[in-house]
């Protein structure tokens, strides 16, 4: 039995993981997955479900619930709550901090692996975004990519996108980077033998662009 191609896209926030990633899936037509879609959700259930997020037994009693799903569709990663889909809803920045707030504890994270790495069943092949998938998640990922760029161009996107202010984009992101990189479980970093990519100056196109060049050299397809 062949085995199934993992690619990786790691980085910081508005490096342009998940609009790389969901491309390249495409192009590839493979399977996608934002694996920070479930830190997401089980912060927008336990909101929901008025659950202290420093409470790590009371999310991990979430996480093992059947009131989530997660489904994989070729250009977004859809999380289901009381079989309701919100993920709208978890995208939101607020959504951001709390699944960054989550992610700080450990048990939960380890909770949330099997989920997340039995994406890659009855998949021909997967591209998984998020910040932990070439170190954590698919540590044996066939290829593994870390796109990362400059504080102020990152912040700039997603102020662009959210229709949001620059200076508080700035600061929410400098928060978060700060969390997410001085964490204990999974801090963000670039994973052993990835291939890193700096977005700063480079558009959507072009760094699709590379990444594929990279994948398929990698491959040899």
């Amino acid at each position: 039995m062949n085995k199934i191609p993992v690619i990786t896209i790691d980085g910081p926030a508005a490096s342009g993981k998940t609009s790389v990633s969901r491309e390249l899936a495409q192009r590839f037509s493979w399977s996608w997955v934002s694996t920070g879609a479930f830190y997401r959700g089980i912060a927008f259930v336990a909101l929901k479900q008025n659950v202290d997020l420093n409470d790590e037994a009371a999310l991990i009693k979430i996480v093992n619930s059947d009131l989530w799903e997660v489904c994989m569709s070729p250009d977004r990663t859809q999380f289901l709550y009381n079989n309701q889909d919100v993920t709208d809803e978890i995208y939101k920045e607020e959504m951001g901090s709390a699944a960054s707030q989550i992610g700080q504890h450990q048990k939960l994270r380890r909770s949330l692996l099997e989920a997340q790495r039995n994406c890659v069943s009855k998949v021909e092949g997967l591209v998984a975004e998020g910040r932990d998938c070439g170190t954590v998640v698919f540590p044996d990922a066939d290829v593994k990519i870390y796109l990362t760029a400059k504080s102020e161009n990152r912040a700039k996107r997603r102020a662009d996108e959210q229709g949001a202010s620059f200076e508080e984009m700035a600061k929410a992101q400098k928060r978060r980077d700060k969390d997410d990189q001085t964490r204990v479980a999974a801090p963000l970093q670039v994973p052993e033998n990835a291939h890193v990519v700096d977005t700063s100056d480079m558009d959507l196109q072009q760094v699709v662009e590379h990444v594929d060049s990279i994948v398929r050299a990698e491959l040899k397809i």
